[in-house]
């Protein structure tokens, strides 16, 4: 009974190796290549700009409020009741503005990060495609996930589906 295990599993790993060397496959490091690529380290430094001048921008409104927040509870005991609940409200809104302008400015360089990354993927996507077509590999993986990137040969989607009456 041991040797007709040994036997079996001797069989599959045969089996398993040759279905392996039959598959070309092939992998990528896609984030060694993004960090590499001149148009990814131009994106970058044009985000840290976008960052730094929208930073400056939000810390300059926010040390305006503090001031006026400051200057309104120095004078507080001085003013009525009706005052100190308008300027209340006030530094209520500008605050709300300010946090606004915190989310506008995040939407802002996301928006941006994503519009420059759209074309870069693109070129990566296509040299893959390039590269992977010229030797041969039916898939290509991405070796920092598990992402197939290219991928030949036969779909069997459709048996499936078939064998499931989808």
């Amino acid at each position: 009974m041991n040797k007709l295990n040994v036997l079996l599993v001797a069989v599959v790993m045969v089996f398993a190796t040759g279905f392996a060397k039959a598959q070309k496959l092939a992998y990528v490091d896609v984030n060694s290549i993004f960090t590499t690529m001149p148009e990814m380290k131009s994106l970058d430094q044009q985000l840290q700009n976008l960052q730094t001048a929208k930073q400056g921008e939000l810390e300059k409104q926010g040390k305006s409020l503090q001031d006026l927040m400051k200057k309104y509870q120095d004078e507080a005991p001085k003013q009525t009741q009706q005052i100190n609940e308008q300027r209340s409200q006030e530094v209520q809104k500008l605050q709300d503005n300010l946090q606004q302008m915190y989310a506008a400015a995040q939407k802002d360089i996301a928006e941006k990060r994503d519009a420059g990354l759209d074309p870069i993927e693109k070129k990566i996507n296509a040299a893959i495609s390039k590269v992977a077509k010229a030797a041969g590999y039916e898939y290509v993986f991405d070796s920092s996930s598990p992402a197939l990137l290219y991928k030949a040969g036969v779909d069997a989607t459709p048996a499936v589906k078939k064998e499931l009456g989808l």
